[in-house]
């Protein structure tokens, strides 16, 4: 079964501005759908809203920075928040501990508990795992007609 055509096109379009600031109307203006149809269709189709979406890959994108020694404010600015506080309020809410607490984690301080642990390592793989449920619905999607006269012409 191929993946919806739209619900790719939002994916791919909000995987490759994940750092800019994407809205519902930008969403609807650029794809031409209403902005109810947009929501319901992807969260039918992702399981998740699209700022649940949006919040999750920016977290997600943002765990690689904290290897590179970078500020929480530079990190939370580089993966598309607008405030430290929004980006610590939504990195809270998506890995259950702060983001403090996750430097803690990526420098093995060992004053972090099992609890925060665990909770790291579960909202990691869930979060990795929206991320591949993502990338696996976008190669699902039915091909082109020019990618089967291609195939069909060689």
């Amino acid at each position: 079964m191929f993946s919806n055509e739209l619900i790719c096109n939002i994916l791919e379009y909000i995987n490759n501005n994940i750092n800019k600031e994407i809205s519902i109307d930008e969403l609807s203006n650029i794809f031409f759908f209403n902005k109810t149809y947009i929501m319901k269709k992807f969260k039918k189709e992702i399981g998740i809203t699209i700022f649940e979406y949006i919040n999750n890959m920016r977290i997600y994108n943002s765990l690689s920075l904290y290897r590179y020694n970078n500020s929480i404010i530079n990190i939370g600015f580089n993966s598309g928040f607008n405030s430290l506080e929004y980006y610590s309020e939504m990195f809270k809410k998506v890995m259950g501990v702060s983001p403090s607490i996750y430097r803690k984690y990526i420098y093995r301080d060992v004053n972090i508990s099992f609890e925060e642990l665990d909770l790291i390592l579960v909202n990691t793989n869930r979060i990795k795992k929206i991320k591949d449920y993502s990338l696996n619905y976008i190669s699902r999607r039915a091909p082109s007609v020019k990618q089967v006269k291609s195939l069909v012409f060689k």
